[in-house]
């Protein structure tokens, strides 16, 4: 049999039983099968000498260690393989993947499924100490699915020394703990663990216990599990435990075709600074792309300026919300009350348009002012990803506003900010340079306090200066780009 046409068979094979999961069961497991463009690519990143032992968790039908094996040939590598799959209504499909390569291949190749709960297993093996180091290999599509708090899994992992929200990121990190030193792991995963404080933990122990060899980026969200409706922007990523490399490459292509593969090498330190409080993972696009323009030289604390969440959560305060404004109430701002950036208050929608001003409304609200705002969320394939907004002083006559939670506030100790101030920080906020340099280590559509916080500013007299020209250029994004790069 020829192995090659029988791995590449195995994406009909996969298509085929990702009609027959049932949505329910896949939504439980958070399953999202390989394609084998994506499969061949990630094996090929391995180095396949002496005795591997390959562990696949969340192994599916088997496309990934289905590419391995087929790398392995060219070194005539014996392979140990451990495939670890919950789903029992694929084990048939992942024994026979796996049959098909013992037998039909001149190397020794053997291979154990395990049917068991990998979360389960790898945390008692973690918890046992230094017994559970026994891989040199990992590949690995793991499965994504929030993990509740007070889950049995959420239980395991800290007994394992792992704190982390979601199933993908968890199975990368018990993977690492199973590696032995200088053991390779490759992954494709969603590109929300780069930055955000959820993901902290598990950066830390990613960066104190392996070295990123490369990063594979996807420019397009949608094409690489087009079959299963997937928009999450993915990352592959490469890792060598304990290992130590001055630079790391990065690539890109579109989609999972690789047609217009392309590479470059960074410094290290441009893509995580080991040293740093927050441990972002930047992924430049170009080698010089890390960096922000000398202009941008302070951080929030050093302008005195401070940025929150929106304080209001509509439905936690849903019996203080009043669609019609009465004399009680103040006004209630969301994203939908600025078309062009400009505010439309009040406005005929589904959400109200007011919050009432009581003893306990008013800890959540801001007294009026100048204030700058930005968008939380975004469409996945919208054009930019930060969004920002002047809210003046005069836009509204009310002693106090509520800004709802899916807007991030600007703000000088809970008050208003000088209006040129906070009218150059719009301006900046909306710059391409600066939405360029978000996406280097923002990944997903979220635009967080804590992303922006990590984010250096001009000093006040530049920031003021850009404001001066806010009515020349507002809206404009060809203006707000002359006028930033002029200052560059």
């Amino acid at each position: 049999m020829n192995n090659t046409s029988s791995y590449s068979s195995l994406d009909l094979v996969r298509r085929e039983v990702s009609r027959l999961l049932d949505p329910s069961r896949r939504a439980e497991y958070g399953q999202f099968m390989t394609p084998n463009s994506i499969a061949a690519f990630m094996a090929s990143l391995f180095s396949y000498e002496g005795e591997i032992k390959l562990l696949d968790p969340g192994a599916g039908i088997g496309s990934l260690t289905a590419a391995f094996l087929e790398n392995s040939l060219k070194y005539k590598a014996d392979v140990f393989v451990d495939a670890w799959e919950i789903d029992k209504t694929l084990s048939p499909y992942l024994e026979g993947t796996l049959k098909h390569w013992q037998t039909q291949t001149s190397n020794r190749i053997e291979y154990q499924i395990h049917s068991e709960d990998f979360i389960e297993y790898a945390s008692f093996m973690l918890s046992l100490g230094g017994g559970g180091a026994k891989f040199t290999h990992v590949i690995t599509n793991p499965p994504y699915k929030k993990i509740h708090s007070s889950s049995m899994h959420r239980g395991l992992l800290k007994m394992a020394g792992i704190e982390t929200v979601n199933l993908y990121s968890a199975f990368i990190a018990l993977c690492i703990g199973l590696l032995k030193d200088k053991g390779e792991l490759v992954a494709i995963v969603p590109r929300s663990f780069c930055n955000g404080t959820y993901y902290l933990p598990f950066r830390e122990l990613l960066v104190k216990n392996t070295s990123i060899k490369q990063i594979h980026l996807f420019t397009s969200r949608a094409k690489n599990f087009n079959d299963d409706a997937v928009l999450q922007e993915n990352i592959i990523i490469h890792l060598v435990k304990s290992g130590s490399f001055d630079k790391i490459k990065i690539s890109t292509s579109f989609d999972a075709e690789f047609a217009d593969y392309a590479e470059h090498y960074v410094p290290y330190s441009n893509v995580i600074d080991k040293d740093t409080k927050n441990k972002f993972i930047h992924i430049p696009l170009q080698s010089t792309d890390r960096d922000l323009p000398s202009i941008c030289s302070h951080n929030l604390n050093d302008l005195n300026l401070e940025i929150s969440t929106g304080p209001v959560v509509d439905f936690r305060a849903a019996d203080s919300l009043v669609r019609e404004i009465t004399e009680d109430a103040v006004p209630l701002l969301y994203s939908f009350n600025f078309t062009n950036g400009k505010l439309t208050w009040p406005k005929e929608h589904k959400k109200a348009n007011a919050i009432r001003f009581t003893q306990d409304t008013k800890k959540s609200l801001f007294p009026n002012g100048n204030y700058v705002l930005v968008k939380r969320f975004s469409s996945k394939e919208e054009r930019k990803r930060i969004v920002a907004y002047f809210l003046a002083a005069s836009d509204l006559d009310y002693d106090y506003i509520g800004i709802e939670n899916h807007l991030n506030v600007f703000h000088f100790g809970k008050a208003g900010i000088d209006e040129f101030i906070a009218k150059g920080l719009t301006i900046f906020l909306n710059s391409t340079v600066i939405d360029n340099y978000f996406r280097i280590f923002s990944g997903h559509t979220q635009v967080n306090a804590t992303d922006l916080r990590a984010i250096k500013y001009p000093n006040l007299e530049t920031l003021a200066y850009i404001g001066k020209s806010y009515e020349k250029v507002f809206n404009d994004q060809l203006l707000i780009d002359n006028l930033i790069g002029e200052l560059i």
